[in-house]
């Protein structure tokens, strides 16, 4: 997969390098020198250029990416041309654009945005979820579907993971264990340990279910 990353503030610096590190082949732009020769070492390719028009989008190919990350968030106006130009007129598959609030996040959904992240709301988001939560570990993939990490209910304890029925009785399912620092896939026969950490899946509400029994 190739990505480009234009602007490399905090986010689009830290978005690239571990992109790169993770085997994706990454192209960072930035109008800086510095920073672009700070990050040259740790992406397959940084080039100092200013991003200002369709001309110097395709001078650097970018129509031949799989994804493009506009990360120049603060530059309200300039974000909302790139985008545009790049699902418009260059027809990239895949385009997110970083926002800085939500007016900026509309705007540039409706210019035709894959995708669009406000960081710092969703890393409050996230904050706030792990600290009101009474699972161990929260993660939530959509509104509707969420994965927790709970201590084997008591009652669990003994009893394999299909005798249980979790989605018939709770409208949860078990997906794994925890083994060290490492998620370990269960089948239905597993036998639930006194220590085992479990990772289940399903809905919020369903999943509050099962942490209150642990």
């Amino acid at each position: 997969m190739k990505v480009c990353v234009i602007g490399l503030g905090r986010f689009g610096y830290f978005v690239a390098t571990t992109l790169h590190e993770k085997g994706v082949e990454v192209l960072a732009i930035d109008s800086n020198d510095s920073i672009t020769a700070s990050i040259r070492d740790s992406v397959t390719q940084a080039i100092c250029m200013r991003v200002l028009d369709e001309q110097s989008l395709r001078s650097i190919d970018v129509n031949e990416m799989d994804v493009v990350i506009v990360a120049m968030g603060e530059n309200f106006a300039q974000s909302i041309l790139i985008t545009a130009l790049l699902k418009k007129r260059l027809k990239v598959p895949h385009v997110i654009t970083r926002s800085i609030n939500e007016i900026h996040q509309e705007i540039v959904t409706l210019i035709g945005a894959d995708e669009t992240i406000i960081p710092e709301q969703e890393i409050g988001i996230r904050l706030a979820e792990r600290l009101g939560s009474p699972f161990s570990q929260f993660f939530r993939i959509t509104k509707q579907f969420s994965l927790s990490q709970i201590s084997a209910p008591s009652s669990f304890i003994g009893s394999t993971i299909e005798s249980l029925e979790l989605h018939k009785n709770f409208n949860v399912n078990c997906i794994g264990y925890k083994e060290g620092d490492d998620f370990i896939t269960v089948s239905p026969h597993y036998i639930i340990k006194e220590s085992d950490m479990l990772l289940f899946s399903g809905k919020e509400k369903d999943l509050n279910k099962i942490s209150r029994l642990a």
